[in-house]
C-alpha cells in the first residue's frame, strides 16, 4: 500500500461522499433545467460524445500550451471560472430542496467567494471541501448528453488515455507537478502527511528547545511533505456514468456503478507502491463494468 491506511480510508471516504453527492445533483437536474443559461444539446448521442472528446482533448491542449509559456495566470482565471459554475450547480441543487428564491443567484453569491479562496487563499479545508462539490457540477452538465452505452465508452477511452498518459510518456505527472508547483491549483482531492521519521525529527527539536528559542536556521529549515492525491478526472467520470446509468435504469443500478467505481479503486490502493505513478481510470473502470454485470445480473434492467 501506497500511504497509510488512515491516509487511503481518507481518500476512499472522500470519494464516495462525492459520488453520493454527484448522484444527488445529477438527480436533481433530471427534473429541473440548468441554471445559469445552460442548456442541454439536441443532437445526436454519438455527436454528444464526439463533442465531449474533442472539448477534453481541446482542453488538454490549451493546459499543455499554457503551461509550454508558463502562463500560469491564465490557467488560474480559467480554473476559477469553471469552478465557480461547477460550484455553483452543487450550491443551487442543494437549494432547490429549501423555500428560498432566487436560489441561481444565491449559489453564485456562495461559489464564487469560494472559488476565489480555493485559487488565490488555497489552504487544506477550502481545497478538499469544495472538491466535494466540484464533480457533482460538472457531471450535471454531461449526465444529459450521453447514454448508457457512449458513457462506457468513454470510460474504455479515457481508460486508455489515462494509461498511456500515465504509463507510457508521464502526462499526467508533468501536468500534477506543474499545477501543485507553478498554478498552486490541483485538479482532485490532495492529502499531506508528514513520515513517522520526520514527525520524530520535529518532536526531538521540540524537546530540545523547550521553553527556549528555536533557531531561524531550523524554522526555516525545509521538511519533506507526503503527499496522496486522487485526480479529479477518476472522480468524476464514475460520477457521470452512474449518472447516465441513473437516469436510464434507475438508482439501483447506479449505485451498482459506484460501488464497483470504489471497489476498483479500493484494489488498485492495496496494490499500489511507493514512489510509483499507476493510472487509476482502467481499475475504477473495470470496476464499474463489474458493477454493471452485477446489477444486470440481479436487478435485470
Amino acid at each position: 500500500m501506497k500511504h497509510k491506511l488512515s491516509i487511503t480510508l481518507i481518500l476512499l471516504g472522500m470519494f464516495l461522499v462525492t459520488q453520493f453527492i454527484g448522484l444527488l445533483v445529477v438527480n436533481t437536474y433530471a427534473n429541473q433545467n440548468l441554471p445559469f443559461g445552460l442548456n442541454t444539446p439536441n443532437d445526436s448521442q454519438s455527436t454528444n460524445l464526439a463533442s465531449i472528446i474533442f472539448s477534453f482533448i481541446l482542453a488538454f491542449a490549451l493546459i499543455f500550451l499554457l503551461m509550454k509559456y508558463k502562463w500560469g495566470i491564465i490557467i488560474r482565471i480559467w480554473f476559477f471560472f469553471v469552478i465557480a459554475l461547477a460550484l455553483g450547480l452543487s450550491i443551487n441543487a442543494f437549494l432547490s430542496y429549501t423555500n428560498l428564491t432566487n436560489i441561481s443567484l444565491i449559489a453564485l453569491a456562495v461559489a464564487i467567494p469560494l472559488a476565489a479562496l480555493k485559487i488565490f487563499k488555497p489552504n487544506f479545508w477550502v481545497h478538499n471541501l469544495t472538491e466535494l462539490l466540484i464533480y457533482p457540477g460538472i457531471a450535471a452538465v454531461f449526465v444529459p448528453i450521453l447514454t448508457p452505452f457512449t458513457s462506457i465508452a468513454l470510460l474504455m477511452l479515457i481508460s486508455v488515455y489515462d494509461m498511456w498518459a500515465v504509463w507510457r510518456v508521464g502526462l499526467m505527472q508533468k501536468m500534477a507537478k506543474y499545477q501543485m508547483e507553478e498554478v498552486k491549483v490541483f485538479g482532485g482531492f490532495l492529502i499531506p502527511s508528514l513520515s513517522s521519521k520526520v514527525k520524530r525529527q520535529i518532536q526531538n527539536i521540540k524537546q530540545k528547545y523547550k521553553g527556549k528559542k528555536i533557531p531561524v536556521s531550523l524554522k526555516k529549515k525545509k521538511v519533506k511533505i507526503q503527499l496522496a492525491i486522487l485526480g479529479g478526472g477518476d472522480v468524476i467520470f464514475p460520477i457521470i456514468v452512474a449518472g447516465v446509468f441513473m437516469k436510464a435504469f434507475g438508482l439501483i443500478p447506479a449505485l451498482f456503478v459506484t460501488f464497483g467505481s470504489l471497489a476498483g479503486l479500493i484494489f488498485l490502493m492495496i496494490i499500489t507502491k511507493k514512489d510509483k505513478a499507476y493510472p487509476a481510470m482502467p481499475y475504477i473502470s473495470v470496476g464499474a463494468f463489474i458493477g454493471m454485470l452485477l446489477a444486470k445480473l440481479i436487478f435485470p434492467f
